[in-house]
């Protein structure tokens, strides 16, 4: 089979087109153009396999548990939670921002929904206290890239369908990296608000406070816990740790604090619809797309390419993060993965790489280009909620990226610092 379905895919992707068109596009006219339309059948049946699977349905309802503490307010808790623990320090409501993100990471595991949700409440007040708009959006688009580092994340269910690794060892092996980006934002702020003389967000709040924040906090706070612990202990799978999550959502917003009325239960529920159906056929037409891949004998193109390049493993692991953070910038990470995890996984796995190693590394790295330019998605989503312009952000946001790619390469060539933790639960 020749390349055509690649070109192809390229071109109408630089036109415009939305890429789950793309990618089952692409596939047809070579199939066409080869004269082999008996494999449309084949095309046919992978899109419809690649989404009929049991953890894919994790998804949907990871959805519906963001939706459903976002429209309670739950946000809001975590963003006063946020303040009461560090908005006396200097640059406060910058560092409230990124440890909102970190809390958020834990209830929805999406970057773009840390970004609109955190970015429509922070920016606005950080530019009242005197921060620029754009550092505000900066700040927010940066640290909302650990959304999907620490679990539960999307992406890394995503990545695990695909490659057949352990959901719940790749959560775990995602938690060092998370927490190593967010203490390196941490300092980068701490600098920039010393250097540019940012305010402090309010007054330190006394541990009677910090209770009682606690207390209207706590059970959102427990979201993750309870996920990972019934996990690990066996309690539930993965899958129906996502059930778990909707349902504990539910209960708090709705039942519980009643922060959530059931007159708003039918938009929540279409807008998780609608995300959900958006990213479910995409992961069809990318499992189509990276079979034929497989069925043309391209990745076995790239990965003669690569292996004769330097047979160096070391080499070899800094090109691919090169190629990921370039390819981060113009595709969306959930794409990127599905396309290009079956592809490179195999190269690396050969070479000796635990498969939980190269998950995390490729899972940070297209997570991190989602807030690069050209095509980040979140850089977007913060020009649109801040009103500033795209590349104005980008510029603000480099000291900001510089440590998220210092991270990359720590957890590359450390792999000790993605696989203790996954070790120490007996995945590894």
């Amino acid at each position: 089979m020749s390349l055509t379905y690649f070109w192809v895919f390229i071109f109408l992707l630089s036109a415009g087109m939305p890429i789950v068109f793309a990618l089952l596009i692409g596939p047809g006219v070579s199939l066409l153009v080869d004269d082999q339309e008996m494999f449309f059948t084949a095309l046919l049946s992978r899109l419809y396999n690649g989404i009929d699977s049991f953890p894919l349905m994790a998804v949907p309802f990871f959805i519906l548990a963001g939706e459903l503490m976002n429209a309670g307010g739950i946000t809001r808790s975590i963003v006063h939670f946020s303040q009461a623990m560090i908005g006396h320090f200097r640059g406060g409501l910058a560092q409230m921002n990124i440890l909102s993100s970190v809390l958020f990471a834990g209830l929805s595991g999406s970057a773009v929904a840390d970004t609109s949700a955190l970015g429509k409440m922070l920016i606005p007040a950080m530019e009242q206290n005197g921060y620029s708009r754009r550092f505000a959006a900066a700040v927010t688009a940066a640290s909302s890239v650990i959304g999907p580092i620490i679990p539960p994340s999307g992406i890394m269910i995503l990545y695990a369908f695909i490659m057949n690794v352990s959901v719940g060892g790749l959560f775990a092996a995602g938690i060092v990296p998370g927490v190593l980006i967010c203490i390196g934002l941490m300092l980068v702020t701490r600098h920039l608000a010393k250097t540019r003389n940012y305010p402090v967000a309010a007054e330190k709040a006394t541990w009677s406070e910090r209770g009682a924040v606690l207390r209207r906090t706590i059970l959102p706070l427990l979201t993750p816990v309870i996920l990972l612990g019934g996990i690990l202990l066996g309690v539930f799978t993965p899958t129906e740790a996502a059930a778990v999550a909707a349902f504990y959502a539910f209960l708090i917003s709705v039942l519980i604090t009643r922060s959530l009325g059931w007159e708003q239960l039918p938009r929540v529920f279409v807008n998780a619809t609608v995300q959900s159906g958006v990213i479910l056929l995409l992961v069809g037409a990318a499992v189509t797309f990276a079979w034929i891949i497989t069925v043309s004998g391209m990745a076995e193109i790239i990965a003669g390419g690569m292996t004769g390049l330097t047979d160096n493993v070391y080499l070899l692991l800094f090109l691919v993060n090169i190629f990921l953070f370039v390819v981060g910038m113009f595709l969306d990470a959930g794409p990127a993965i599905l396309i290009l995890g079956p592809v490179l996984a195999p190269i690396f796995l050969d070479l000796g790489i635990d498969p939980l190693h190269f998950a995390v590394v490729m899972c940070v790295n297209v997570t991190v280009g989602l807030a690069t330019p050209p095509m980040g998605l979140v850089l977007f989503v913060a020009a649109s909620v801040s009103g500033e312009r795209a590349e104005k952000i980008a510029w603000e946001m480099l000291p900001f990226l510089a440590v998220e790619v210092v991270v990359i390469f720590l957890i590359t060539y450390f792999p000790a610092l993605t696989l203790t933790v996954p070790r120490w639960l007996g995945f590894v």
